[in-house]
């Protein structure tokens, strides 16, 4: 038997698969959110257990996190940041402080040397501090997404940027641009801006190494410096951190299984 965590953002929907009894991943899923939860969550789900040739009968215990109520089928519940920092442990034993910055909010938990979550605080009162963000200064200054990362590692200086909030900082972006600043230069104001407004919520809970990183804007090189260099110390990085809050939502399925059983 096996057991899926999953984890249902404001852009994606995760799936993990455990061997049922001793955590170990067997696949994942991920499917963009629409106007449809439930056909991303299925679709995340499907492609999970295909990838582990699997059935729904095959699944002993189902735990989910994110936007639970488009996973009807769950057998129980797990809080974003409690997930967030189990899967997090579960990839890297020694941290200690979690920073989730996804499509629409920031997140950040501190957890014990057992991966148990211990206190958090969340960001959600502007998107201006994650991912949405990010798309919406992409647009504006006609660079592909997949750019958007490398060309602020280019860039010579970071120009004084306030970006409180997506309206505002547009106008800043143009006001720069009629400056003649460079687009690299733009691109990394605006990294430094989000990163020091995830940062100054991450400072309210108290930093403790070791520090992971995760969520859709980790996958970004040019936001993930903008960390480093705002933090004064290295962060750490999961291979895919889409589906950390997946994958702790299926660590806890694991456990709360073995109870049931």
């Amino acid at each position: 038997m096996a057991v899926v965590g999953m984890d249902v953002g404001a852009k994606y929907a995760k799936a993990v698969v455990l061997k049922d009894g001793q955590p170990e991943i067997l696949s994942q899923g991920t499917a963009e959110c629409g106007f449809d939860l439930a056909e991303a969550v299925e679709g995340a789900l499907n492609q999970a257990l295909a990838g582990a040739n699997l059935s729904r009968d095959d699944i002993s215990y189902i735990v989910a996190t994110g936007a639970v109520d488009a996973v009807p089928f769950a057998n129980d519940t797990v809080s974003m940041q409690g997930a967030a920092a189990r899967g997090a442990y579960f990839l890297f034993p020694s941290v200690r402080t979690v920073i989730d910055i996804g499509a629409e909010m920031g997140r950040a938990a501190k957890c014990d040397e057992t991966g148990k979550m211990v206190d958090f605080v969340i960001n959600e009162r502007c998107a201006a501090g994650a991912g949405a963000f990010i798309e919406a200064m992409a647009r504006a200054l006609e660079v592909e997404m997949e750019q958007f990362g490398p060309l602020s590692l280019e860039a010579d200086k970071s120009p004084p940027m306030n970006a409180q909030c997506t309206i505002f900082a547009e106008s800043e972006v143009v006001t720069l641009i009629h400056e003649g600043e460079s687009k690299k230069n733009i691109i990394r104001a605006l990294h430094d801006a989000i990163a020091e407004r995830n940062i100054s919520m991450v400072r309210r809970l108290g930093v403790e190494k070791d520090v992971a990183l995760i969520g859709g804007l980790a996958k970004n090189v040019g936001f993930v410096d903008s960390m480093k260099r705002g933090l004064e110390m290295d962060v750490l990085i999961p291979e895919d951190p889409l589906i950390v809050g997946a994958l702790g939502a299926a660590l806890v399925a694991a456990e709360r299984s073995a109870s049931a059983g």
